[in-house]
């Protein structure tokens, strides 16, 4: 089993062997790492995930958006770069907005699952116009969430 933070710009299966060790270790007992707890963590959260990372097909697996199928280490990472962003409160405010959604949606689980959405489109945004991700516009959507 590999422990080690695959270094940037590994492949994706490397990534993805670093989501089902941390959570391997996590399931028998091992001690983890300040970041494999962060995933782990995150995995814990997701029961629906834990028999495809018990699995080998976890590494190659692929998944179709187009058929209803979520990507799990999508969702999973989504999971973890709100976590960072609300720690680091960058965007500036992101932290406030999330305790607030924390709030009004029933745990912090559950803001993040609505903060995916405007995640997503940030970032598929920046993607399309090959610019950094609009923070001002980030935000507004955030703030638009405690709306509904």
């Amino acid at each position: 089993m590999t422990d080690a933070l695959p270094p940037s710009g590994s492949g994706r299966s490397d990534l993805r062997q670093y989501y089902r060790s941390a959570w391997l270790r996590l399931r028998d007992g091992f001690p983890l790492e300040p970041l494999q707890a962060q995933v782990a963590a995150v995995v814990q959260e997701h029961p629906e995930y834990h028999a495809l990372l018990e699995g080998e097909d976890a590494l190659t697996r692929e998944f179709q958006p187009a058929l209803g199928e979520a990507n799990p280490f999508l969702h999973m990472g989504m999971h973890l770069a709100l976590r960072d962003q609300v720690a680091t409160d960058r965007p500036k405010g992101i932290r406030r907005l999330h305790e607030r959604l924390s709030a009004r949606r029933g745990g912090t689980h559950e803001a993040e699952h609505a903060m995916m959405e405007c995640l997503g489109m940030a970032l598929w945004e920046a993607q399309r116009t090959g610019r950094f991700q609009d923070e001002a516009a980030y935000r507004d959507c955030l703030k638009r969430l405690l709306n509904r």
